[in-house]
């Protein structure tokens, strides 16, 4: 049986709000005439009154997109951040944008969750950013587990030796405690399983 979505509990209608503001704060913002500047900044106003003309989010209320944007929708990951009028998301961009984040000295070790069936093209490519503007890298191994289990069941975690990589002269960008980004990671600084854990 179907039922509105202002009958679904709080934290799936909170996922289903994180999802839709980052189509339009990621990756299609044009398709809802919303205007992003050079650092992904959006009208907060703007982005409200997109959600009160969508017949599936006329129940999000300013307050329910500040909560998404103080505690995410469930995972600990905060995607969009606030200033003032201003609302973005933090990363994860399909759309070009400039970064805003300066260059930072990684931890020795970073990871990266990713699908069994991606590891012969990165043992030959290394990480690279894909649809994305970036590479995004995990602080823990648990945490690039979750984020690999978006694209595969039985998700492969990499090492990759940030900072043999950074002294090399590969860029980071810290995000957060737990996220880190970069445009590209080539294979030497890459931790494969064994091809019997494959």
């Amino acid at each position: 049986m179907r039922y509105a979505i202002r009958d679904m509990p709080d934290q799936v209608r909170m996922v289903k709000l994180s999802k839709f503001l980052s189509l339009i704060l990621r990756h299609q913002p044009e398709r809802f005439g919303l205007k992003l500047d050079e650092e992904g900044w959006a009208s907060l106003p703007e982005v409200m009154e997109i959600l009160r003309g969508l017949p599936n989010f006329r129940w999000a209320t300013r307050a329910d997109v500040l909560e998404l944007v103080e505690k995410g929708s469930g995972d600990d990951k905060r995607r969009f951040e606030v200033a003032g009028e201003r609302i973005r998301a933090r990363y994860g961009h399909t759309i070009a944008l400039k970064t805003e984040s300066p260059t930072c000295t990684p931890p020795s070790c970073l990871y990266h969750g990713t699908s069994p069936r991606a590891l012969k093209h990165i043992r030959k490519e290394g990480l690279r950013p894909m649809r994305r503007q970036y590479v995004h890298l995990s602080a823990d191994p648990e945490t690039a587990a979750r984020v690999g289990a978006r694209h595969a069941s039985n998700p492969v975690v990499l090492t990759v030796r940030a900072a043999e990589a950074a002294a090399a002269g590969i860029s980071f960008y810290k995000v957060d405690e737990s996220i880190y980004l970069s445009k590209a990671i080539p294979p030497e600084f890459l931790e494969f399983p064994s091809q019997e854990e494959e």
